[in-house]
């Protein structure tokens, strides 16, 4: 575990940073515990995507620990910040477990939605080569018929992990490939299946009721699939991701979030608001372009990598 937390770390470095590194820039600046202190503390938060509603749940948990435990060293009300922040972490993710571990039925049916450029055909073939690797069949669908680009993308993808793609036109009814798809992955007792989607603007009525139907479509033929629909949101858009989620969520039940480019942004206060905000968890965060550079969000090996003080928190780049 220690090497994973070790990869991790290093992997974080520019989010926590950006994020922790600005905090405590600020703690340190600042020099002593008041009221001016605090209203720095919050709009550091607020500037990195923690939210409105969790960053007045964070500030009013660091006020009453001040407040109790008589803090005045601006050190010791730092470490109350991070400690007030892990047991949120906890709190929300502490029954979070791997996708992988979940693979209880054949086929196992993953579907994977979001906006365009997320990242979402890279995390797909990310998956499907630890799925592969791990002695699974894997079948990717490639319901995005409408950008050529996309279905040759996943068709380099589903080479480089050793899955079989399954494929149609350019412009034909996504549904269509999907069920057929699925028909073949039941016939030939594949074990997982991937299933990409077009990306969609979530303001696009049309496009978010062809979730929906391709939801149902899959029903026919798996009554209880899918088992897990995944929105895949880029970690650099910030405050935006949670709209997404919503509108994504209320077209096609989600089970979960895959946070990608997490490793690239330097506001990572979006892993906290995430659950917070919309009872969804963050499965999985995207820590760089390498094709194991997929990671389960694992709270333990996260926390300790992220608020471990082996590297000077207040580094900036």
């Amino acid at each position: 575990m220690l090497n994973i937390v070790s990869s991790l770390r290093k992997k974080l470095a520019r989010t926590k940073s950006g994020f922790l590194g600005k905090i405590a820039e600020t703690v340190h600046l600042r020099g002593k515990v008041d009221d001016e202190l605090m209203e720095q503390i919050e709009e550091v938060l607020l500037k990195c995507d923690t939210g409105v509603e969790m960053t007045d749940q964070i500030m009013e948990a660091l006020a009453t620990r001040i407040r109790e435990e008589k803090i005045v060293d601006p050190d010791a009300a730092l470490e109350a910040l991070q400690g007030i922040m892990q047991d949120i972490l906890l709190n929300d993710y502490n029954e979070t477990v791997s996708i992988y571990d979940e693979i209880n039925r054949r086929p196992y049916v993953i579907v994977f939605v979001g906006v365009n450029g997320v990242g979402k055909t890279t995390s797909i073939g990310k998956i499907a080569h630890r799925l592969v690797r791990a002695g699974e069949s894997v079948m990717i669908i490639a319901g995005d018929t409408f950008r050529a680009a996309a279905i040759e993308q996943l068709s380099i993808w589903a080479d480089r992990a050793g899955a079989t793609l399954i494929k149609s036109q350019q412009d034909a009814d996504p549904a269509s490939v999907i069920y057929d798809g699925i028909a073949a992955a039941i016939a030939r007792s594949y074990d997982v299946v991937l299933i990409d989607t077009a990306g969609r603007q979530h303001t696009k009525d049309n496009l978010m009721k062809e979730l929906s139907k391709i939801d149902r479509t899959i029903k026919k033929l798996l009554p209880e699939a899918p088992h897990q629909t995944l929105l895949v949101v880029d970690a650099t858009t910030g405050q935006n991701a949670i709209s997404q989620a919503v509108s994504f969520d209320q077209a096609i039940q989600l089970s979960g979030i895959v946070l990608s480019k997490y490793d690239g942004t330097s506001k990572g206060g979006i892993i906290f608001n995430l659950k917070h905000k919309l009872q969804l968890p963050v499965r999985m965060i995207g820590v760089g372009e390498g094709i194991d550079d997929l990671e389960d969000f694992n709270v333990n090996e996260f926390i300790q990598a992220f608020f471990s003080n082996n590297e000077t928190v207040g580094d900036q780049e």
